[in-house]
């Protein structure tokens, strides 16, 4: 097979990937199949690209969750490691050692609530915004390239069917946003 824009030589076209499944599975709208893939290949596509600018800032993917979920806080940037966890879909365990790892890094701090000394406040640092904020650039810059090719309605158009699909998914599946607890 050879290699085009949208196929690697370990993975089909997606247009090879939707007659497969057409054979082996009967009944399967083609068009609700290619919508699907296409979906989950940009996605992973883009993950991979994001990991990339990120990791020329000396963070990765994990510890940029953890970062834009601060910054969408608002001002002064500061969270509880259990809301951190919650927003994440990760476990309070899993968070705690991502934290450990930012703050050894100098991009979060951890100090303990001083209106109630059980509670412990993550709060972005300095270097984390500006960490974020190099991110959100280099992000942006990419981002414009990946939709290069729509013009403003289109972008419009496709945000808005976009954000419906999202939509579904968050009515009709309640746990998708975080941890599925029978996928541990």
């Amino acid at each position: 097979m050879s290699e085009t824009p949208e196929t690697s030589p370990d993975e089909p076209s997606l247009e090879e990937q939707i007659a497969a499944y057409q054979r082996e599975f009967e009944g399967l709208d083609p068009q609700v199949e290619q919508v699907v893939s296409a979906l989950q290949r940009l996605n992973r596509r883009m993950n991979v690209a994001y990991g990339r600018q990120t990791a020329t800032l000396g963070i990765n993917n994990a510890e940029w969750e953890v970062l834009k979920a601060l910054v969408v806080s608002g001002a002064p940037y500061r969270l509880g490691p259990g809301e951190l966890a919650k927003r994440l879909g990760l476990t309070p365990a899993a968070m705690t050692h991502r934290i450990d790892r930012m703050a050894t890094e100098g991009l979060v701090t951890r100090e303990r609530d001083e209106t109630n000394r059980v509670r412990v406040i993550v709060e972005l640092t300095d270097e984390g915004r500006a960490k974020w904020l190099e991110a959100m650039r280099r992000a942006s810059v990419f981002e414009e390239e990946l939709l290069q090719d729509l013009s403003s309605d289109e972008r419009g158009v496709l945000g808005e069917m976009l954000t419906r699909l999202l939509r579904r998914v968050e009515d009709t599946q309640p746990d998708a946003d975080g941890r599925l607890s029978d996928l541990d």
